[in-house]
This record gives structure tokens, C-alpha cells and sequence, in this order.
């Protein structure tokens, strides 16, 4: 029997300059006590918006400042301050972490959580999962929730002043999400959410991919001159929602058992995830035998926008040490198994280096 079609995503999405002002009248109905686990930078830039959003409201605000790691630890306190002031709506206010603490403090607690990224370096805001770490900082889980969040908020110029390394990350993240769910449908894999792909999640990987190469560039230089611009709202469309209810939807493949092959190197610590993940895109499209012509469209959009398309720019100066990376990228249940015919750590570990070759290209 066919896996039944499925689709999720957030139940609000809102995204423009100065969306933090329309905070309480976009949330009003969840409840009327809030608390925000937010990062240093998030409460920065973000709290005054919403303060201002509140007035006139009866609505009880508590923001809290998280210590760094979505831990088992962390996600425990947020929880306790949830009990103690009978809280009613979650907030994550930062980055992946806040973000991640956010959503596993309002699951466990039965509450509805709102998502307000300051940074759009991954998909994470729209996604119904989290990365849970135990309290020294090692991996311990991966936790799936019943629903994705109720609302996600984007303010455009909270994101045009934040480092445009983050931007960028956030395209390569998005870079894969076509190409990884395009794998997926044709061997008949489940989605993120273990569910058959549906042609809507498909068409919208494809705008992912296609308003990346259209906007890419543009919305990188105005990240750096701190502007809102038609082409940087549409990329932080496609780094926060095209690609994250994308991905949920479609799936993934080589690209991001690339990534968490890397992560086995220690060399690579500092290399953000959507560096790897749009190398590892690359290293998909060889792996298919996709036309010369795909392959060099992706790689001059990453080597336009500041992604990389060597090893070196990853961090890695000895090819030896690639191996490595091939064998984890290559365990049972990785995601590289859904690719057509599979993929060994030999055919892997070779790929990555033939990417590499092509990437010299782009400095001689």
C-alpha cells in the first residue's frame, strides 16, 4: 500500500519589517501569560518590539534568558518557571537553541509555542522537531512533536542587522531541500514527518531552489548594508519557511548526511550547518550523475553568494580525513540511504573529493 500523501506546517506564518509590533495582535488568542525563552541577542533586538506590541493589554510578559544549549537540563528550568507562573504561551525568542528550548518546554507542558528567529540560519523555526543536547553539550536526542508551531514570526529588520554569515548559512541549508525531497520521490521515501510527498510539498522545494538563484546575491548585499529589500525578504522566506515546511515535507538525502558526517571532524566545529549541508548538495548531484549543466548552476550560485565549494573552505586541509566523514555520513539510517541504488562510504568518500576538484576551479 502507498504511504499516505501528508503535509504540515506552522498554522500562522508572519514576516516583514517591524512584524514584532503586530506581536500581540497575531497572538492574542493563545492566551494572556507569556514567557519568552529568549538569547542574549534575542531580548536585545526583539523585546522592546513586542513590549510596545502589549499596550494597552492585560497580558502577564516574564522573559527569561537562556543559558546557551537546548539541554535536557534547560529545557527542565523553563519548564519550572512555566509551572510557577501558570504560564500559558511559549515563546522562543533567538537562534536554533532558544528556538529548540521553546518548542520542548510548550510540548511538554500541553502549551502552544510561538517561534521569533533573530537569525535565519537554518529551517529550524517552521519545523515540528527539535535538536535536544544533554548538559555537558554532547547529543543526546532528536524529538519529534505532534504539530508544528502555532505561529512563526519573521521581523525582516531584526534580520537585515544580524551578520550576513547567517544569511548565508541559511541559503545553503535551503540550497538543499529541493534536490534532497527531488531524491526522495524517486525512490519513494517518507518525508521528515514519515509521510508520502505530496506534489504541493514539491512545488514548494522547487520555489525554494528557484527563488534562491533569483534573489541569492542580491539579498546577500543587503544583509550587509543593513537594508530590506524585495530580494531580502524573499530569501528569508526561503531560509525560514520554503525550506523549512519544505524539508518537513519532502525529506532529506545526501546532502544532510554530509553534514553530520563533518560533524566527526574536529576541523569542522566552527563551519556553520548550511556550509555543509550546500556542499554536500553538490556532492549529491555527482553521486546522480545530474547534467554537468544543474551541477554548475549550483556551484556558481554558492561560490556567488560565499558558500563553499572546496574542502578547504570547509576546513579541511587533509583529504585523508574525508574518509571519516564518508563512514558516519554512511550509517545505518541516515538519510543517504534514500538515494536511488544507496551510497557506500567508498562512492561517498569519492564523490566528496570530486567535488572538491570541480570547487579548485572556481580560484585558478
Amino acid at each position: 500500500m502507498a504511504v499516505l500523501k501528508l503535509l504540515r506546517a506552522p498554522l500562522k506564518y508572519l514576516q516583514g519589517k517591524g512584524a514584532l509590533l503586530h506581536f500581540y495582535q497575531e497572538t492574542k488568542e493563545l492566551g494572556t501569560s507569556y514567557l519568552f525563552v529568549c538569547s542574549n541577542s534575542g531580548y536585545k533586538n526583539c523585546s522592546d518590539k513586542i513590549k510596545k506590541s502589549f499596550e494597552g493589554s492585560n497580558c502577564e510578559l516574564h522573559f527569561e534568558i537562556f543559558k546557551g544549549i537546548s539541554s535536557v537540563g534547560e529545557i527542565n528550568r523553563m519548564r519550572e518557571i512555566v509551572q510557577a507562573k501558570q504560564i500559558q504561551v511559549v515563546v522562543g525568542i533567538g537562534g536554533g537553541s532558544a528556538i529548540d528550548t521553546a518548542k520542548a518546554t510548550a510540548h511538554y507542558e500541553k502549551l502552544p509555542v510561538v517561534i521569533v528567529p533573530t537569525v535565519v540560519a537554518t529551517d529550524a523555526p517552521c519545523t515540528g522537531l527539535s535538536v535536544i543536547y544533554k548538559d555537558d553539550g554532547a547529543f543526546d536526542s532528536y524529538l519529534f512533536y505532534p504539530r508544528n508551531p502555532e505561529a512563526v514570526i519573521v521581523d525582516s529588520e531584526i534580520i537585515a542587522n544580524a551578520p550576513v554569515k547567517f544569511l548565508i548559512a541559511g541559503m545553503g541549508d535551503a540550497l538543499g531541500t529541493y534536490f534532497e525531497a527531488r531524491a526522495c520521490v524517486r525512490t519513494d521515501s517518507p518525508s521528515l514527518e514519515n509521510g508520502g510527498i505530496a506534489l504541493s510539498a514539491m512545488a514548494l522545494c522547487e520555489l525554494c531552489y528557484k527563488t534562491l538563484l533569483k534573489n541569492g546575491y542580491q539579498a546577500k548585499l543587503a544583509c550587509e548594508n543593513h537594508l530590506v529589500t524585495p530580494a531580502l525578504e524573499a530569501i528569508i522566506e526561503a531560509n525560514t519557511y520554503l525550506s523549512g515546511v519544505g524539508a518537513d515535507n519532502g525529506g532529506l538525502a545526501t546532502a544532510h548526511s554530509v553534514y553530520n558526517g563533518f560533524t566527526a571532524l574536529p576541523e569542522c566545529e566552527e563551519t556553520m550547518h548550511g556550509s555543509v549541508v550546500a556542499y554536500g548538495t553538490i556532492t549529491q548531484l555527482l553521486l546522480e550523475s545530474a547534467p554537468l549543466e544543474e551541477i554548475r548552476e549550483v556551484m556558481d550560485f554558492c561560490h556567488k553568494v560565499g558558500l563553499p565549494v572546496t574542502l578547504k573552505e570547509l576546513g579541511v586541509t587533509e583529504v585523508t580525513r574525508v574518509r571519516i566523514a564518508a563512514e558516519k555520513a554512511c550509517i545505518p539510517g541516515e538519510t543517504i540511504h534514500n538515494m536511488a541504488g544507496d551510497v557506500t562510504a567508498d562512492q561517498l568518500y569519492d564523490a566528496l573529493l570530486a567535488a572538491d576538484l570541480l570547487g579548485q576551479e572556481y580560484f585558478r
